[in-house]
This record gives structure tokens, C-alpha cells and sequence, in this order.
């Protein structure tokens, strides 16, 4: 069972590039950004199938990915290593072969197999690595999604937690012991605790990928993007096998303005996963970042073309085509995207920018604007898209830039 915490992009991307003086209304770049699943968290922003923009062939195609995606695809990588931190003391003491054996249980994500070895392994004698393994079943089978804060007030995780805690206090020396008490208090939402966690799990395990990924996750957490830059760098060069843990790089990358650099693991990340639509999408929309439209278009029409039923995907690849002076196209993305989450604020935004360039379709756009006011209340995007609406109406440009989003 992947048990890091794997940041995919959900944060609005700023609009790359200005709209025509002809028409003021940015569009707003929507992208799947920093989520933990399972190696690095962050806060939200928001992408088609090739089913079809208006005109095209509803048959979809999968496009091969650019041929210059990175200068580095020759090199072989290893393999990923496992992300499941091993318990066993390697030294064949009593319940180190069934702790070895809950690993590898839980690692493929047998939970029930788990569970049995790492009983096994405490009626063995063993005690601190059986209740880490112990409380690492339990947490994971809770099924909460692995974001940041999203096991508050957790009963089950917190007793956990405090098993874990013990576990810790009592062998101190016990590097897991620190990591998986860091990645259940990150759960729990207590980002200064699950960075003292880790920071010594990090420091009894230096070589450890996972520890420094997830110490990486509790500094994003915590809004310190640096740290989590050298953390997650590091975690990546330890692992540069798992396309996991470049992705949650190259994430943090974003997040600190380092595009070019986010786009060099990202390409690493879908190469090594070629068929993970998220990986495209992320690569797609850091492309658009630098108005690369050709690159970007071709990864986010892959990305659709793997999960044509994400609504986020559509409506990226529609930002993107706007972008690339194909409104109609774009048109037809938006509303593939609404059609399978019609509450998809980023979308509508989209949707009434394009609408609003012409005179005769400016009522559909105040309705597109509505519908994403009552979708997101708080967007400040729908407000400024209104005011400008509103200028267009009366003749009057304002001249609105590019919005940044949410």
C-alpha cells in the first residue's frame, strides 16, 4: 500500500498570458495541484477527453508524449523503492521475519495479511515495531483520503497516535516509529507536531526516502515551501525511480515560482509512469505556465484521453486551447467538464470569458458567471468577471489583466 502522502495539483494556476484588448475577461488556468495521497500536501486549486471539441472525431486517440519531453530519457532509473518503511530490525531477533513479512503485506495493500503478521510478530515478542505495524493498519484502514487535516476528531486515529507516541517515547531510537506518529499527526491536522516527528525520523533515518517526503509534507503544510523543496528533492534523489515522489517535487517546485525546474521532474514523473493521467495534467499545466502550447497541449489531451471522466482535465485542456486561439474548441472542453461536474466554478469562469466576446451570447456568460457564483461564493474571480462584463455591456473596456485564481 503506497502510504506516502502524493501531492497532486489542485491549485488554481495564474492565467498565462493576457486575453486580447478585445476581450478583457481572463480566463482562469484551473489545475490539479497539492493533495496528499500518498507523499507530500499543500492547499487546493483545479482538468478532457478527446471526446470531442466541437468538429472533431468523438474516436479518441491516445498521443504519444512529445519526443524532446526530457533530455534525461535515455538514462535508465532504478526501481522505485517501496514507500512502506521496513520495521524489521534486520538482525533476526524474535518477530523481525513476520514484521518483514507484514511489510511486504501492506505495502501491496493487504491489510488483513498485514494485520495477521504484525500480530504475529508482537506473539513473537516483538513490541515496538509490531505496534507501529499494528497502528499502521489501523490508520490505513480508516480509508480517509491522505490530506493534510483530513482525519480530525478521528477516534481511530487518534488512539493510533497515541500507540504510536508511546512507541516512540519508549524506543527512541526507532526511526519508523517517528515517521508514522509524523504522518498521523499530519492526518489529525497537527502540522508543528508532525514536523518535530519527522524531523527526528529524518535524523534516525537519513537515507530513508519516505521519512524526507514526509517531512517535505509537513512543511508544506505548515506553508514553508523551501523546506519542503530540500526535503522532497532529497526524498527524490534517494528514490529516483518513483514517479511519486518527482511529481511532489515538482509540485513544490510550483509552489515556489521554480516553473522550469517543476517541469524537468515533472517530465521525469511521466516517463516513468507514462500511463498516469494526473502526471500529464501536471506536466500540462506547468507547460502553460510558460506559454509552451504546444507541449502543453499535447500532455493535457493525453491526460483526458487516459481519464476522459475527470472534469478537471477537460476544463484545463480547454483553458489551454483557449490560449491557443481555438475558442470553439475550447468551448466544447468547458462544457464537457460541466457536463460531468457542474460545480466546477473554474469552468463556468472559463466558459463566460469566451462567451462574453460576443454580444449575442453575453446573457449566457452572466449565467455561466452565476452559476459559478453559486458553485464558489467566496471567488473573487466571479466578481471581477462580472464588473468587467458589465464594462463590455455599456461599450466600456476596463482592461482587467490575467486572473490568478484561487
Amino acid at each position: 500500500m503506497r502510504s506516502t502522502i502524493e501531492l497532486a495539483l489542485v491549485l488554481a494556476l495564474a492565467a498565462c498570458g493576457a486575453e486580447s484588448p478585445a476581450v478583457p475577461i481572463a480566463p482562469s488556468a484551473t489545475r490539479e495541484t497539492p493533495v496528499v495521497t500518498t507523499s507530500a500536501t499543500a492547499p487546493p486549486p483545479t482538468a478532457a477527453s478527446t471526446a470531442a471539441p466541437a468538429g472533431s472525431s468523438a474516436s479518441a486517440v491516445l498521443p504519444g508524449p512529445p519526443a524532446a519531453r526530457d533530455s534525461t530519457a535515455s538514462a535508465p532509473l532504478p526501481p522505485a523503492r517501496p514507500a512502506t518503511l521496513s520495521l524489521s530490525s534486520g538482525r533476526g531477533e524474535p518477530g523481525d521475519a513476520e514484521l518483514a513479512a507484514g511489510d511486504d503485506a501492506f505495502e501491496r495493500g493487504d491489510l488483513a495479511a498485514a494485520d495477521k503478521s504484525y500480530a504475529a510478530a508482537r506473539s513473537r515478542g516483538s513490541k515496538g515495531g509490531a505496534a507501529v505495524g499494528l497502528a499502521r493498519v489501523r490508520i490505513a484502514r480508516q480509508n480517509v483520503a491522505l490530506d493534510y487535516a483530513s482525519a480530525k476528531g478521528n477516534t481511530s486515529i487518534l488512539a493510533a497516535a497515541r500507540d504510536l507516541a508511546h512507541v516512540a517515547k519508549e524506543t527512541p531510537g526507532f526511526g519508523a516509529a517517528f515517521v508514522e506518529l509524523g504522518r498521523a499527526q499530519l492526518l489529525l491536522g497537527d502540522a508543528p507536531a508532525a514536523i518535530d516527528s519527522m524531523k527526528r525520523g529524518t535524523t534516525l533515518l537519513p537515507d530513508e526516502p519516505e521519512a524526507h517526503s514526509q517531512l517535505g509534507v509537513a512543511w508544506l503544510a505548515t506553508g514553508h515551501a523551501d523546506e519542503a523543496v530540500r526535503e522532497l528533492s532529497r526524498a527524490a534523489e534517494l528514490d529516483l525511480g518513483s514517479a511519486a515522489r518527482h511529481g511532489n517535487l515538482g509540485t513544490a517546485l510550483l509552489m515556489t515560482g521554480r516553473t522550469k525546474e517543476a517541469i524537468v521532474q515533472y517530465e521525469l514523473r511521466a516517463r516513468i509512469d507514462d500511463g498516469d493521467p494526473r502526471a500529464h495534467s501536471d506536466l500540462g499545466t506547468a507547460l502553460l505556465a510558460t506559454n509552451d502550447l504546444d507541449r502543453a497541449l499535447s500532455e493535457l489531451r493525453r491526460a483526458t484521453a487516459l481519464e476522459p471522466t475527470r472534469a478537471t482535465f477537460h476544463s484545463n485542456l480547454g483553458y489551454a486551447l483557449q490560449q491557443a486561439g481555438q475558442p470553439d474548441r475550447a468551448i466544447a472542453e468547458y462544457r464537457e467538464a460541466l457536463r460531468l461536474d457542474a460545480g466546477l466554478a473554474s469552468a463556468w469562469i472559463n466558459l463566460a470569458t469566451i462567451l462574453a466576446r460576443n454580444p449575442k451570447t453575453r446573457a449566457e456568460a452572466r449565467a455561466a458567471l452565476a452559476r459559478a457564483a453559486a458553485a464558489s461564493p467566496d471567488d473573487p474571480r466571479v466578481r471581477a468577471n462580472l464588473e468587467e462584463l458589465n464594462s463590455l455591456e455599456k461599450g466600456v473596456s476596463v482592461g482587467v489583466g490575467p486572473d490568478a485564481g484561487s
